[in-house]
């Protein structure tokens, strides 16, 4: 049995259908179409436009909490990659007369030329309440509700979601003659990540995910860093086997979200899905050794579990203070580290960049 919400809509009417059956109505802009894909949540109140250029949301159908999306317009000079990474949005209400001087458009014309599905309208507490409650589920956008097979919607899972948003050729961002030469493996990366290591006098090679430990060594770089990126850390066996062969190459490395997961992986420990995932701004993560919570940005349905790790190789750095879920890693047989939230994205007032010094200082 459907269960619909009522919702009052100007035109343009659209539904979510979840695959539990629950129906909530609203209002289209952007492109039209219907879409099937993972329905999650992000509680950012300001970052939409980070949000929707991040690869990590590929395939996904991304709900904002905060009510209001949409009134600084649109800045590609904020954007974290060259393509949209969410395939459908959802907001309570979009602002169609933004109001910033380094606005390009609104969201209504960009969604249209990227080629995004939105919805309006929709009771987004509600929405958010609900996938708390019962955990991530599958949805589609859709005109026709009634044509929605449940059973098919429940069994739907995304896949080749990293090999989608990598890049297919190396390209080279950063001085001609740098303090350090870095291979950044492209998971399904943020730009502000080779902007961080950039900034620091780094030239980066930007691989394909699929680049092997002996182009790798051909590059002569001084260290590896590892992206986020979108899926399920587990489906990417063929990459996790690649990874183990970076690592024996004894290159300092850093990793962060996917990276994170696949080189926890790559050293044989395990990962588990989240009921609803870590996205945002505001997740609080504690220092194992200091004591010390910082306040960070995350984008994650995925976590390594903190006990399957090889205490003889890996050794647990942070966690997840709401949830107790592995938030990093030291690596005791390599110089390396990882982190689950991002500090390229300063979800405090720069609280975490100093990851990055760190990183360098490995690689004196």
């Amino acid at each position: 049995m459907v269960h619909m919400e009522n919702k009052e809509t100007r035109g343009n009417t659209a539904y979510l259908v979840l695959e539990n059956g629950r129906t909530f109505q609203g209002r289209r802009f952007g492109t039209d179409g219907e879409l099937t894909a993972e329905v999650v949540f992000t509680t950012g109140m300001t970052g939409y436009l980070e949000t929707l250029t991040d690869p990590s949301y590929w395939g996904q159908i991304v709900v904002q909490t905060f009510p209001l999306i949409g009134n600084y317009g649109v800045i590609p000079a904020d954007f974290e990659s060259g393509m949209v990474g969410p395939g459908g949005y959802i907001v309570k209400h979009w602002c169609q007369a933004p109001s910033n001087f380094r606005s390009e458009g609104s969201l209504d014309a960009f969604f249209k030329d990227q080629g995004l599905i939105a919805l309006e309208g929709i009771d987004t507490r509600t929405l958010t309440k609900l996938i708390r409650e019962k955990g991530v589920m599958n949805g589609t956008i859709t005109n026709d509700p009634a044509s929605v097979d449940l059973a098919a919607l429940s069994a739907y899972r995304q896949q080749g979601a990293v090999r989608a948003v990598s890049t297919k050729e190396k390209y080279v961002v950063g001085p001609e003659q740098p303090q350090k030469k870095i291979a950044l493996m492209d998971y399904g990366l943020k730009k502000n990540i080779w902007r961080e290591l950039v900034t620091r006098g780094a030239q980066v090679t930007v691989c394909p995910c699929t680049t092997t430990a002996g182009e790798i060594a051909a590059l002569g770089v001084d260290g590896v860093m590892l992206s986020n990126g979108p899926g399920d850390p587990a489906d990417n066996r063929e990459l996790i086997d690649n990874l183990k062969e970076i690592a024996a190459l004894g290159k300092p490395m850093f990793g962060i979200c996917l990276g994170h997961q696949l080189m926890a992986l790559a050293h044989g420990a395990k990962s588990q899905k989240l009921k609803y995932g870590h996205r945002g701004e505001n997740q609080p993560v504690k220092d194992l050794e200091t004591g010390r919570v910082y306040i960070t940005s995350q984008n994650h349905g995925y976590a390594v579990v903190g006990s399957s790790l090889d205490p003889a190789v890996a050794k647990e750095l942070y966690v997840n203070v709401n949830d107790g879920t592995c938030e990093g890693v030291r690596y005791l047989n390599l110089p390396a580290f990882t982190t689950q939230f991002h500090p390229e994205a300063c979800g405090g007032p720069l609280e975490t960049e100093w990851l990055f010094d760190q990183f360098f200082a490995m690689m004196d």
